[in-house]
């Protein structure tokens, strides 16, 4: 039998998180300073609307702190030689932080706003119009910094999501402080505090599941588990593939693992080299522990799991 192990062109510097570090930096320094703001102006005006936001501001305040940290956890070198595969991981738990952050204060919102209905709530829509259009302003610039790396890592993603939802939070608010003025009833106040709410708790469920896909380690939905299976068996002296399993370690990050059965004569460095290149170039497998078994061989037994 014959092992190897295939890495990628460089993976711990191609970590993605790594490489998109100084977007979540800028942008938690803006999200940062505005939240002081709104929260001031929140309890000042009496709006609902504008205290979500400013709610779920203080969330993204705390889930880019723990990205950035994240971040610079899972790049360190490990001297413990426990962590074989490294703190990668830290990226993905620091996701799931936001997940949680984001489902509490849309539940804090959503009970808030239920529990005001009937009644009476004077509102100032002076600060609430000001405030939201300053925060639109903020966020925009916070997203445009964050759409650039939320397709490579789930930790900017979770920020960019996290951002996302202020942004929708902050027109929510602009349009509250008009329907408020305009029509002098604070119902409106509420109603779009329960819109807010609800929109974050989706945002929360649709990034959570991605966490629990990359825990569970789930092939990833960009990856076709049986069109690696196939393209690893078209490799010239290659009979079978099995015991295959594909997973993500942190985003833009994935490993393999798989055996192969060589056909008599096959040279096994050759069938290595090949499995590197096809899991690596087609697949964009950073790292595979790949094991040659000649078809002779008694000694490996395909797991049932």
């Amino acid at each position: 039998m014959g092992t190897g192990h295939a890495h990628g062109r460089g993976a711990p510097a191609g970590h993605a998180g790594a490489r998109h570090r100084w977007r979540l930096r800028v942008a938690f320094a803006l999200i940062a300073a505005f939240f002081a703001v709104e929260l001031v102006f929140a309890l000042l005006s009496g709006s609902l609307a504008l205290l979500s936001d400013a709610g779920h501001m203080a969330s993204d305040v705390v889930a880019l702190g723990a990205a950035l940290v994240a971040t610079t956890v899972a790049t360190r070198p490990d001297f413990t030689g426990r962590r074989t595969y490294g703190s990668y991981r830290a990226e993905i738990l620091a996701s799931g932080l936001a997940v949680l952050l984001m489902l509490g204060v849309a539940s804090y919102v959503v009970v808030e706003a239920i529990g005001r209905i009937g009644d009476p709530v004077e509102v100032q829509t002076g600060p609430m119009i000001i405030v939201g259009a300053i925060g639109l302003g903020v966020n925009l610039a916070a997203l445009l910094l964050l759409r650039g790396g939320s397709t490579e890592s789930l930790n900017v993603k979770g920020a960019y999501l996290e951002v996302t939802a202020d942004t929708a939070g902050s027109v929510g608010v602009l349009a509250a402080g008009w329907l408020v003025a305009a029509t002098d009833n604070a119902i409106w106040d509420t109603v779009v505090a329960l819109a807010i709410g609800i929109f974050v708790a989706i945002r929360a469920v649709i990034l959570g599941r991605q966490v629990l896909a990359v825990l569970a380690q789930h092939v990833p939905d960009s990856v076709d588990i049986d069109e690696v299976t196939t393209d690893l068996a078209a490799i010239p002296g290659v009979r079978d593939v099995h015991d295959l399993h594909l997973w993500t370690l942190t985003s833009g990050m994935l490993v393999a693992t798989a055996h192969l059965v060589s056909d008599e004569g096959a040279q096994t460095p050759d069938l290595l080299e090949g499995a590197k290149e096809v899991l690596r170039d087609k697949h964009g497998v950073l790292h595979a522990t790949l094991q040659v078994e000649p078809a002779r061989s008694r000694e490996c037994h395909e797991l049932d799991w």
